[in-house]
């Protein structure tokens, strides 16, 4: 079979570049140029624990040369600027906190692999996601495919895929989403892939700037909202002030510079129209039912105006939690068997069946 393997120069994405050649494939290498601030200091923009540097270029090329496969580097900063990084910016300037990876997969990922693999009249592509795919057959003969979760929970990475379409998936393959991580350093220096320099890394973070936080990023492209202005609780009180509102989040206790009180205070509201941070005492404002927008589902989707039970994700690798999905006329809402603790607008619920993931939300107001 003729595959195209994305190389990030990664142990992962390198262990399954020779394990698919070793499998007797055709693989074709492929490899993106993202976009990267050109604004950050420039010792950090060579960090290694980020996947678009020198030291990870170097090592995609020598992973394609040593299985001798064609190798492509593609140019998308562009698409990845216009795609990932400006919503990401606009929604923190309107006080939200976006995932940017669960666009990117869709859109610049998945997509634009599966683009470059008609181009190259590939059947399938690879990537070393940890994640899962399988076929189910139905009674009537027809099939779908299902998103399942890696087999190795620390690693997992399907919360980021929700936004996946059954032709993506269709042709998809994820060869380490049945492994786990040791088996992969196992697999890795089997086939002479190295892993124990500075370059292999693991990024655990977002890709577009060199920082562990994105703080810095954000003061050095949205100066303009970078506007001090109170803390205050929901009478009003003024308790503190603020550095900006694109630095906070809801739900965030840590870092509001207001101490020496008996129950910490969270962040609850961001008002951007008047500049004000509002707090409240820690659990005193749980959220029960969360509306979703720009609901997506992966194989199937409960029938309208029902109640569908299902267990969700509001954060990746957090615990699950139990609720009802509802969705009718005027939206899509979900309600927690439990309530919890305050939700970021603009990150994701992702809902489950099993080891299943059904699909998912961008989560908006609490109800």
């Amino acid at each position: 079979m003729r595959i195209l393997v994305a190389l990030s120069g990664g142990i992962d994405s390198s262990t399954v570049a020779h394990l698919l050649h070793k499998e007797g494939h055709e693989l074709i290498g492929v490899r993106f140029t993202l976009w990267s601030d050109p604004l950050a200091p420039a010792l950090a923009q060579v960090l290694p624990s980020k996947c678009c540097n020198a030291q990870t270029a170097m090592r995609a090329k020598a992973t394609a040369d040593a299985l001798k496969i064609p190798y492509h580097i593609v140019d998308l900063e562009k698409d990845f600027y216009e795609h990932v990084v400006d919503p990401f910016l606009k929604g923190f300037a309107e006080g939200r906190t976006p995932n940017p990876c669960i666009g990117c997969n869709r859109t610049i990922k998945f997509g634009r692999l599966l683009e470059l693999a008609d181009e190259f009249g590939c059947e399938r592509i690879a990537t070393g996601h940890y994640a899962r795919v399988a076929k189910e057959e139905l009674p009537d003969g027809a099939s779908r495919n299902l998103l399942l979760e890696a087999v190795d929970a620390t690693k997992d990475q399907s919360y980021y895929m929700y936004g996946l379409t059954q032709e993506q998936l269709a042709r998809v393959m994820f060869p380490l989403g049945g492994m786990h991580k040791r088996d992969v350093f196992a697999l890795a220096q089997s086939f002479g892939v190295p892993y124990d320099d500075v370059s292999y890394q693991e990024s655990m973070d977002l890709c577009f700037f060199p920082e562990k936080t994105p703080e810095a990023f954000l003061k050095r492209h949205l100066a303009d909202a970078m506007l001090p202005g109170p803390i205050i609780r929901r009478d009003g009180t003024v308790v503190g002030a603020h550095e900006g509102l694109p630095l906070y989040t809801v739900g965030q206790r840590r870092g509001l510079g207001i101490g020496g009180l008996k129950i910490p205070l969270e962040v609850v509201e961001k008002r951007t129209a008047t500049n004000e941070l509002v707090v409240a005492d820690k659990d005193s404002e749980l959220v029960g039912t969360i509306e979703l927008s720009d609901v997506r589902w992966v194989s199937w989707m409960p029938n309208a105006g029902e109640e569908a039970p299902f267990e969700c994700r509001v954060r990746s690798l957090s615990p699950r939690i139990k609720g009802i999905l509802r969705t009718d006329a005027t939206g899509t809402r979900f309600s927690f068997e439990t309530p919890i603790a305050p939700l970021a607008p603009g990150q994701s619920l992702v809902l489950y069946r099993g080891e299943e993931v059904v699909g998912g939300g961008v989560m908006e107001c609490p109800l």
